[in-house]
């Protein structure tokens, strides 16, 4: 009973090398070598030569499992048995190899017969055909070259047709505005309540701001002065002491002194001029008066005399100065508190990537002291103008729009039919916090507004379409692309067939080219 043989299962990419690698593992056995299921390998006579001579010399018996033609006829020649599966293998008798399988150069016949002097031989061999024989042979050829061109026309019709087919599909554009609410508690998106996150940012800065002051303080610079005539009333002298007072009787009085003693003769009617100046009361602008105004003496000199300015007087003067106030201090404060709001601003704008936005109703001083302003001057002090520097920390809420582009992008889709898609090329956003965002009122709460537009298209697959018109008319074509595919209104699909003149879709659907063309943007 012959012993069990040993398998050596072959690869694709085994070669002689491997396979005398495997062998030198075994000894006077027997190795049953299987081929592949699918491709081939050893195909050359050679490669069976030498791995023959392995196994001769590691006393193995050798066969081999192939379906292989050319390397069954190589190994019959090489006296190595071939088995169509293993169960046959198992149950066949293994022939003993060849030894030696070449002849070499040596061992060759001296009188080796050339073969122009076996012609003679071989034309008594093989008798000459018949006429019927040979027209037998030419109706045979004639036979195969009909079913050769039968079956090549056959096969162009199948594999040389092909097709190119254009469809426009459905393009509409959607838009849509959503309202989006900023949430610092919220940790992500909540797309079906359009709540998106945000983020504070805050940031330390200093300016400083000027403002006139308002309040006004009349300050006197120079006193009227003129001079007044003195009429005796009496027959006896009188004297006028310096600093005998007279005053105007229209409207507010005007009091002015006399600055010199005067000495007035006595007799009814008889006159005096005396220098007057305005008293402080009356200092400034007020103690410029017209002629004819001043005819009131006050004091006991009254019953004595009369009085009147024959000129006017002239030389009063009053000068205004400024004055901080209240007013003052409050104003300087809002005008650095607004500058500081517009810095920051700018200051954090430049920090922030081009999908984040910062909202403006949130731009608010965060942090302020004392210790942080210095004003120029205080309440009541006289100058012209007021100055603060100060110092704070401005608050506001950050926002990335890429957060709220999601939202508007999920209104969007959900204007979309089955079998339609959004093309991501023409996907647009407007609006956006920067422009709308403000703080509701009502609420409280922090919201924007932000828009989207986009194009919508019929989906096409191409497979199917090719799986639909293999092997129809142009005609049956047509009207399916138009009855099954939702097509541009207005334009019709284009189908170009090749050869021309052809009027069938191709048999095979990928000889089918499907092209899909964009319309424009309505």
């Amino acid at each position: 009973m012959a012993t069990k043989a040993d398998y050596i299962q072959l690869e694709n990419a085994d070669d002689v090398a491997s396979i005398r690698d495997r062998l030198s593992f075994l000894r006077g056995q027997r190795v049953l070598l299987i081929w592949p299921e699918e491709g081939t390998i050893l195909t050359r006579k050679l490669d069976l030569v030498l791995i023959q001579r392995e196994a001769m010399r590691r006393a193995i018996r050798l066969a081999l499992v192939t379906h292989d033609a050319e390397v069954v006829r190589h190994a019959r020649e090489l006296n190595i048995s071939t088995f169509e599966t293993i169960g046959a293998a198992e149950r066949g008798r293994w022939k003993r190899g060849r030894g030696k399988v070449f002849t070499n150069r040596f061992q060759r016949p001296k009188e080796e017969p050339i073969p122009e002097d076996l012609k003679e031989v071989a034309s008594r061999i093989y008798a000459e055909e018949s006429e019927r024989e040979k027209q037998w042979r030419r109706v045979r050829r004639l036979i195969g070259a009909v079913v050769f061109a039968l079956v090549a026309v056959a096969i162009g019709y199948v594999l040389l047709p092909s097709a190119t087919v254009t469809v426009t599909p459905a393009t509409r554009r959607v838009e849509t505005v959503a309202d989006i609410t900023v949430s610092p508690q919220s940790l992500g998106i909540d797309i079906e309540n359009r709540i998106i996150p945000s983020s504070p940012i805050s940031i330390q800065i200093d300016d400083n701001g000027t403002v006139e002051a308002t309040g006004i303080q009349s300050v006197e610079d120079e006193t009227a002065a003129g001079s007044v005539v003195f009429i005796n009333k009496t027959a006896d002298p009188v004297t006028i002491p310096a600093g005998t007072v007279v005053t105007t009787s229209a409207g507010t009085p005007i009091q002015f002194r006399t600055t010199t003693e005067a000495n007035l003769a006595g007799g009814e009617g008889l006159q005096i001029e005396v220098p007057i100046e305005a008293l402080q009361a009356s200092a400034g602008l007020a103690g410029n008066v017209d002629s004819g105004t001043i005819n009131t003496v006050i004091g006991p000199m009254a019953d004595s005399v009369d009085v009147r300015n024959i000129a006017a007087t002239a030389g009063g003067a009053t000068r205004t100065q400024r004055v901080v106030t209240d007013t003052d201090m409050q104003t300087v404060l809002a005008i650095v508190k607004q500058q500081l709001q517009t810095r920051a601003y700018v200051e954090m704008q430049s920090r922030l990537t081009d999908k984040q936005c910062i909202i403006l109703d949130t731009i608010k001083i965060g942090e302020e002291r004392d210790d942080w302003k210095t004003y120029s001057a205080q309440v009541g002090d006289v100058d012209d103008s007021l100055t603060l520097s100060m110092k704070a920390v401005v608050d506001a809420v950050l926002v990335d729009e890429q957060f709220a582009q999601q939202v508007v992008l999920a209104q969007l889709t959900q204007q979309m039919q089955a079998g339609e898609i959004i093309k991501p090329e023409t996907v647009t956003f407007d609006l956006g916090c920067e422009s709308t965002g403000r703080i509701d009122p009502a609420t409280g709460q922090i919201v924007f507004q932000m828009g989207g537009s986009a194009m919508i298209t019929a989906q096409v697959d191409a497979g199917q379409v090719q799986q639909q018109l293999a092997g129809q008319s142009l005609n049956d074509a047509t009207a399916s692309l138009v009855t099954n595919l939702r097509l541009q209104q207005g334009i019709a699909p284009i189908i170009s067939l090749w050869p021309e003149g052809f009027d069938r879709m191709p048999l095979l659907p990928f000889r089918i080219s499907v092209q899909v063309q964009n319309t424009t943007t309505p």
